[in-house]
């Protein structure tokens, strides 16, 4: 054996020593690869733009006219912080659902399809690791576009419309900057709560799918059927268990007493569904044959 070939055994086998399972696949590293997309700069680049689309509409209309309309949107234009609670109604039902699946459902599904799942696992990076690493910046991700959009829209429409305190809708009350802003803090956790079935469910078909359309579709797909069964109102307290029937629960937020008990209901159903989703993930993963 010469100098040189033992001296590359030597420092393989120290390289096979020092290997060490938590320095693969740093967060930093999947951050930055998921930043670099094309779809999640288009996604932030549609969730900022569309405050304004949003104002601009107003703006062309002469503002909400009808007065049987929701009193979130007659009163949108009654400063930005009522833009900002009206920016929610719209976009948390769709818009927040199929960009929150479009995070956690491409994230394995498009590793799968390149067919470069197999090489991150031969790296190695261990399976459990590997999913764990992608669902927390999958979630990191979705949080920041389901907070971009109020936040957007919280100055678009002061600029738009001023800064005057919040009305409550339906009351005539009106809420001060701080007492304002602490409400629609507590809108924006339980949207972020409520959104955590739309991961789940799409990180599950990430796991199960090559395709990272269908496991986006698939998502958005279950939570429409989710809708189209809580409209039917003979189901009765079977409505209850759709992950669905409690997204607009928040709207107790904007009355002038708060009523926690449909939320704690809503915080309770999601977290239920989140936990069992992601731990079918990690099994479906954890016996999965990587062709690709």
């Amino acid at each position: 054996m010469t100098a040189a070939t033992g001296g590359s055994e030597a420092a393989s086998r120290a390289g096979a020593e020092g290997y060490s399972a938590r320095h693969t696949l740093p967060l930093k590293i999947e951050f930055i690869r998921q930043g670099r997309r094309r779809r999640t700069q288009i996604t932030f680049g549609l969730l900022l733009l569309l405050p304004w689309i949003l104002v601009g509409a107003f703006e062309l209309s002469g503002g909400p006219s009808n007065p049987q309309a929701p009193g979130l949107v007659t009163l949108a234009t009654a400063g930005g912080l009522n833009f900002a609670a009206f920016a929610f109604f719209a976009s948390a039902g769709f818009l927040l659902v199929v960009a929150v699946a479009l995070f956690c459902g491409d994230t394995v599904a498009t590793e799968a399809n390149w067919a470069s799942l197999r090489y991150l696992l031969a790296a190695p990076v261990p399976r459990a690791r590997l999913l764990r690493q992608k669902l927390i910046v999958a979630l990191a991700y979705s949080a920041v576009a389901v907070t971009v959009v109020p936040v957007m829209a919280l100055i678009a429409g002061t600029v738009a419309f001023g800064w005057h305190p919040l009305k409550l809708p339906g009351t005539g009350i009106e809420l001060a900057a701080g007492a304002a802003i602490g409400r629609l803090v507590i809108v924006l956790a339980y949207v972020l709560i409520i959104e955590l079935v739309v991961a789940g469910l799409a990180f599950v078909f990430s796991v199960s799918t090559d395709s990272p359309l269908g496991a986006v579709g698939g998502a958005v797909g279950v939570m429409i059927l989710s809708n189209i069964l809580d409209a039917i109102t003979a189901l009765g307290a079977w409505r209850r268990v759709l992950p669905t029937h409690w997204q607009f629960s928040w709207l107790n937020v904007l009355q002038s007493q708060i009523n926690w008990v449909p939320m704690i209901e809503g915080v309770a159903v999601s977290f239920c569904y989140t936990v069992i989703l992601i731990a079918l993930a990690f099994r479906r993963f954890r016996n999965k044959d990587i062709v690709s």
